[in-house]
């Protein structure tokens, strides 16, 4: 486990700005950094890095945090993989806590543990290979795939020894658990027999699959034989931390340099990604036998917007494969493609013609997705005018997948001319598409709009006036807000921010659980002497605060200061006058809290009239009502609202 000290010396050099850009390019709007957001889909950057604050926030998807956060989400991996990761980066020395325990060890939850085994895995599968059996089978196979040593240690290719527990026995006596070798994928039950447990992989090469920061997450495995009852390539199974249609395999080595050359190959098979860093073309990933998914396309946009699909020599494979360029223009990539002679893929063919043919090839026979596809049916259409309207159509549908409209109609330009069609009868088309699709987007937006329970939605509006638990809750809120983000600052000239609010709301009980965490960790932190700032909240180890914590502390909208400095043109902002604010706050927060207390009394004097209760219990009630009502009355006149009782 990683000590104390290296976490914090961690934080401390650890830079937000540096840490987000490595995986999107940020653009200086104002006093923060925006892109769009690396979680989601979107046009418009609604994804904010504040340096001074040190912390992310996406208006849109709603994923916050710091640096630290940033990694786990992004990476998908857990704390402490997350500061080793960040330790790396910075050049920090990992210290490792030497007062860990075995009981400490097995207290890991169980995504660390899936990493270690898998890990372990890796480790065995690749020792294999300078044994006797692995050396003239599975060594043997790479020479001759012209794989040399450099290459075999950059994937961690390794060999599963041919017997039926071989890497069972081995992590067994390592420490591992059946319980935990199950998880991850590498051993397997009988059927009918659930006590005989089995290597997943046996007497096959091993292809190690890395996540982003190269940690092992699964294994593809290739057959030698020609045992035509055995598959040609098994896979490790869907585990907590593989999940097939999230990576690509060759990403973590290929993601530096797809940034750098601002384009990615997309290839098929394991070999092919191999083949090619064997040539020198790093930015190459494959789909690893899969297809191409959603989750996979934003993955790749993370590090360009540019994508190059190398297709094999296979008319059938082809077609067959058409649906992925459409996805891809649906994630807002620009797509070319390159298709390989009859019967050649990108390893065989990369081994016939040699290093330098190769790549001339690929930047000759590249071309962009419309003529690609227009190509591929162009002798069959010219010849059957029904395959000819078919083909039309379904260059339209491509082209409806674009979302950047200018790129869209330089698009529909050349295809008019490569069908020999007028552009008007393409964007005829086209807006039959676009219709349809709003009428669909609108149908999920009304549907979603119903179950979303957001911020933003429990505001009031004329039409659906909000409930006095919503108007609770964000007056809760802001009352949070001005807590964390001015709790430090004097209100009077004896008084704090914090002192007054935490005195004027003693009596109130908060409905929103948060909240009152939020509340806890200040008066706790009053009583040890210390003033929290929002930089508190932010190291606490509660993630549900910390999250919190940033919805309330950044905007989306900020007032440029070229206002002020450049246009002379002041305005005025909540912390020019804390005290009022601070004042009004809490009498709005009292004036909510009050308006339920009324609803619940009056409901309960229609139910003592309707149960035919004593006299004397309505009487109470009626009295208990009235008294809210003096309260309410008071405060109206304090916030200056008049209103007729």
């Amino acid at each position: 486990m990683i000590s104390r000290n290296t976490t914090d010396k961690v934080r401390e050099r650890v830079d937000i700005e540096e840490v987000v850009n490595d995986y999107v390019p940020l653009k200086k709007k104002g006093q923060n950094l925006w892109a769009c957001c690396p979680f989601h889909n979107e046009s418009t950057p609604s994804f904010s890095v504040s340096p001074a604050k040190q912390i992310y926030k996406c208006f849109g998807c709603g994923k916050a945090g710091d640096p630290i956060q940033f990694v786990m989400d992004i990476e998908g991996i857990g704390f402490n993989e997350a500061i080793r990761q960040l330790a790396q980066k910075y050049g920090i020395e990992i210290e490792e806590d030497k007062q860990v325990t075995p009981e400490a060890v097995q207290a890991f939850n169980e995504k660390e543990s899936l990493y270690i085994a898998l890990n372990f895995a890796k480790e065995f599968f690749v020792q294999n290979l300078q044994k006797e059996e692995g050396k003239a089978i599975g060594l043997s196979y790479f020479k001759e795939r012209g794989f040399n040593p450099s290459i075999i240690e950059k994937f961690d290719l390794g060999y599963a020894l041919d017997g039926w527990d071989n890497l069972l026995k081995a992590a067994k006596e390592a420490g591992h658990s059946e319980e935990i070798l199950l998880k991850a994928g590498l051993i397997l039950q009988k059927e009918g027999e659930p006590e005989r447990l089995y290597d997943r992989f046996r007497g096959r090469v091993t292809f190690t699959i890395h996540n982003l920061g190269g940690k092992p997450i699964g294994f593809g495995a290739r057959i030698l034989t020609q045992d035509k009852k055995q598959p040609k390539y098994i896979n490790s199974p869907e585990t907590e931390v593989y999940h097939k249609s999230d990576i690509l395999y060759g990403i973590f080595q290929a993601k530096k340099s797809i940034r750098e050359k601002d384009n990615c190959y997309l290839v098929e098979g394991y070999t092919d990604v191999v083949s090619m860093h064997l040539l020198g073309i790093e930015n190459v990933v494959a789909s690893s036998g899969t297809s191409l998914t959603e989750n996979q396309i934003k993955l790749i946009k993370r590090f360009t917007d540019n994508i190059t699909v190398l297709y094999d020599g296979d008319a059938a494979g082809i077609n067959a494969s058409l649906r992925g360029i459409d996805m891809i223009l649906e994630g807002g990539l620009n797509v070319k493609a390159v298709v390989f002679p009859q019967g050649e893929d990108p390893d065989s063919y990369s081994r016939k013609v040699g290093s330098q043919v190769f790549k001339e090839y690929l930047e000759e026979k590249a071309q962009d997705f419309i003529a690609f596809k227009i190509g591929l049916y162009a002798e069959e259409a010219a010849k059957d005018p029904i395959k000819q309207a078919d083909l039309i159509k379904q260059v339209v549908s491509s082209l409806g997948k674009i979302p950047d409209p200018i790129i869209r109609s330089v698009y529909i330009k050349q295809s008019a001319n490569l069908l020999d069609i007028d552009e008007d009868i393409i964007q005829t088309e086209l807006n039959k598409i676009f219709v349809k699709t709003e009428k669909e987007k609108h149908f999920r937006e009304q549907r979603d709009s119903e179950q979303e329970t957001n911020f933003e939605n429990l505001l009031p509006t004329k039409e659906t006036p909000a409930s006095s638990s919503s108007l609770i809750y964000i007056q809760e809120r802001e009352m949070m807000r001005l807590l964390v983000s001015y709790g430090f600052e004097m209100v009077s000239a004896e008084t704090r921010v914090c002192e007054y609010l935490l005195q004027e709301t003693a009596e109130l009980n908060f409905e929103t659980a948060v909240f009152n965490k939020i509340l806890s960790i200040y008066k706790n932190a009053l009583s040890e002497g210390i003033l929290p700032q929002p930089e508190y909240f932010l190291n606490f180890g509660d993630h549900e605060v910390k999250n919190e914590v940033i919805h309330l502390i950044t905007r989306k909208y900020e007032l440029s200061t070229l206002w002020e400095t450049r246009f002379q043109i002041f305005t005025h902002h909540e912390a020019d006058d804390l005290a009022k604010t601070v004042y009004d706050n809490v009498l709005h927060l009292k004036k909510k809290v009050i308006k339920k207390l009324l609803e619940e009394a009056k409901h309960k004097i229609k139910e003592a009239d309707d149960e035919k209760l004593d006299v004397e219990v309505i009487s109470q009630r009626l009295e208990i009502y009235m008294e809210l009502k003096k309260f309410q009355v008071e405060i109206d006149r304090q916030l200056g609202i008049v209103v007729s009782y």
